[in-house]
């Protein structure tokens, strides 16, 4: 039996393109029953304008929805996710948080933005930045 959990989150960033990304944080190796809280911090749009959601793959199968946080903070999860995992917000962060972790709970973590947007939304086509590229962030911890 595995003493601790490998948890490798990894986001995909769009950089330049709008001047849009998110950046994760706290992926590390923890002991089952323990808590975890996984961090998206987003630069170039405002996190009161777009749903953010939570998904997450098991090593060999495919995605998993978690759940969803709105621009005004409601939120909404997997029917399985309930009790266990939270999604919380600030202005400038979306958190996922994981109590009582379990082996099954191995895997990577995205987080993204939806396309649905709120009332306040900022303008569709933003310029592009200099040096616009497709940049995918990973972090692992052992």
């Amino acid at each position: 039996m595995e003493t601790g959990l490998r948890w490798l989150l990894l986001v995909t960033v769009l950089k330049g393109v709008q001047c849009q990304s998110v950046e994760e944080s706290g992926g590390r190796l923890v002991k089952p029953d323990e808590s975890l809280t996984l961090t998206c911090t987003a630069s170039g749009f405002s996190l009161s304008s777009y749903y953010m959601i939570w998904v997450r793959q098991a090593p060999g199968k495919g995605l998993e929805y978690i759940g969803i946080i709105s621009y005004g903070g409601s939120t909404y999860y997997a029917s399985w996710a309930k009790g266990r995992f939270t999604i919380s917000k600030t202005s400038t962060t979306v958190t996922l948080t994981i109590t009582d972790l379990q082996p099954s709970d191995t895997g990577t973590y995205f987080c993204a933005r939806d396309t649905v947007r709120g009332p306040q939304a900022e303008p569709r086509h933003k310029p592009p930045c200099r040096g616009a590229r497709l940049h995918q962030a990973a972090h692992r911890t052992h």
